[in-house]
């Protein structure tokens, strides 16, 4: 018999009202197993675990839309500030396949990292969009986090041979056969007995797919009620080549071939033919992502560290497109995120009216949820899941204590995230991971990188080192 625990006196407790999240003060939190099943003042019953919510707030578990936790904690002082002055700067062409890890090994010590810093920025369901590989699937399982495992499959890998024009090496029948592989990954999750895990099934780019394989990938989807995803809309580069090929835009072509729908998520979706980086003529993108009820899984770190942004945040909204938050680089703090989605937005659009944060804080709940076509996570309610967090209200860095979401949004970060409870577990206490090493992981990922940097230069088109391609910001004096 699962037991009952009550969070009682939460002193501020994020609820939901059938439609909206409300500020409820000094209301009780109670969970039976991995359901909520009461919200509100003064639960009567009595509880096999009492708890209490004083000098506490709690949110409901954000749901990271959009990341690839096996590769990018690798990259950590390196990407940070790469030129790539052929392909408008984006790290995509150049440097993310030569800054990779070289085994399996260092891809479970990049998704232990990542899971750790995910958990312990309050997110509680992730979308883990990686290549498969051995012990994938049981460390996202044993991590305890809500996973939806999105395992790539392309038709095409990138390459250049010169830095400026990009060339695609076509192979329909590996494309394939990652699908197949890719499905018997979805299923097994799926059907995992934990309840825990799912999938999204996930063509990695519009560029490296062909349409049978869209269509065919997207046709899977619908049979099996899952979301789809798809990189589209992310650089320059992509957006003129499928202008090459097709005479439209990446979205337009996605809309052409039927594709794009609601259970349809583009990551990215910066490069829509309004961006003033394009000179476009057409004005088409932001209504067919709109009237076809599309998601776009918004990260905007990645993309910011290079002056490239959404344009913006606040219009895609007001053309009543749904948005959601992913963490697409490291570190992966969801917090992060957020606060940076919030200031990029109005740098953009030059005014604080682009948004406001609590539009931030829906994408990073109720609309990451929507995209999964989950009711039950994002939102913390009778019949929804215990996924949630608990953020100290004594915290300096939420202190003093007027608006203590906003404060955590814009201010605070991951700082105060003091426990997080995903189905009824608890998986951080007290600041801590509770299923993951994360000293021993960070000094394998250590190890990992530098196994990485030993074979750059073997990896890039013009046989670079990690040191032309990513030189350290000061010159390094070596003592003798």
């Amino acid at each position: 018999m699962s037991q009952t625990t009550c969070i009682r006196g939460v002193d501020w407790l994020i609820g939901w009202d059938g439609s909206q999240h409300v500020y409820l003060r000094n209301s009780d939190l109670v969970f039976k197993g991995p359901d909520i099943i009461f919200v509100g003042d003064c639960y009567l019953d009595q509880a096999d675990i009492d708890l209490s919510g004083k000098d506490c707030m709690i949110i409901p578990g954000l749901v990271d839309i959009h990341a690839h936790p096996t590769t990018e904690p690798i990259r950590k002082g390196i990407t940070d500030e790469t030129r790539s002055p052929g392909f408008w700067h984006s790290s995509l062409y150049e440097h993310l396949p030569v800054f990779d890890p070289v085994d399996n090994q260092g891809r479970l010590s990049c998704l232990k990292v990542a899971l750790a810093e995910l958990l312990l920025s309050g997110v509680t369901t992730l979308v883990d969009l990686s290549s498969p590989f051995e012990g994938w699937v049981e460390t996202l399982f044993d991590s305890g986090i809500r996973g939806f495992v999105a395992p790539g499959f392309r038709d095409a890998r990138w390459f250049t041979t010169n830095g400026y024009s990009l060339e695609y090496d076509w192979n329909i029948d590996a494309g394939y056969k990652a699908f197949s592989t890719a499905q018997k990954i979805i299923e097994l999750a799926v059907n995992h007995p934990s309840g825990r895990l799912s999938a999204v099934v996930a063509p990695s780019q519009v560029d490296t797919c062909s349409e049978s394989l869209l269509r065919d990938s997207h046709a899977f989807a619908q049979d099996h009620n899952l979301s789809w995803t798809i990189h589209a809309a992310q650089s320059v580069t992509e957006f003129h080549e499928m202008q090459h090929r097709h005479g439209m835009t990446s979205v337009q072509w996605l809309d052409s071939i039927n594709v794009l729908d609601d259970r349809t998520l583009i990551g990215h979706a910066i490069f829509l033919d309004h961006h003033p980086w394009l000179h476009w003529s057409s004005q088409k993108d932001l209504a067919l992502l709109s009237t076809n009820g599309a998601t776009v899984a918004h990260c905007p770190t990645v993309f910011s560290r290079r002056g490239i942004a959404l344009n913006t945040f606040g219009t895609y909204l007001d053309n009543g497109i749904q948005m959601s938050i992913g963490t697409d680089t490291y570190p992966h703090n969801m917090l992060d995120e957020c606060r940076t989605a919030v200031i990029v937005a109005r740098i953009i659009g030059q005014s604080v009216d682009d948004l406001d944060c609590v539009d931030i804080f829906n994408a990073a709940t109720v609309g990451g949820a929507k995209a999964l076509n989950r009711d039950d996570i994002g939102r913390l309610a009778v019949g929804c899941k215990a996924d949630f967090s608990i953020i100290d209200l004594t915290s300096p860095s939420m202190r003093p204590v007027r608006e203590p979401l906003r404060n955590l949004i814009t201010i605070a970060g991951n700082r105060p995230v003091k426990d997080v409870f995903i189905h009824g577990e608890q998986v951080v206490s007290d600041g801590v991971v509770s299923n993951i090493d994360f000293e021993l992981e960070l000094t394998r990922l250590h190890a990992a990188q530098k196994n990485m940097l030993d074979v750059v230069s073997e990896r890039d088109w013009n046989n670079r080192s990690d040191q032309e391609l990513a030189p350290l910001m000061l010159d390094t004096v070596e003592s003798i």
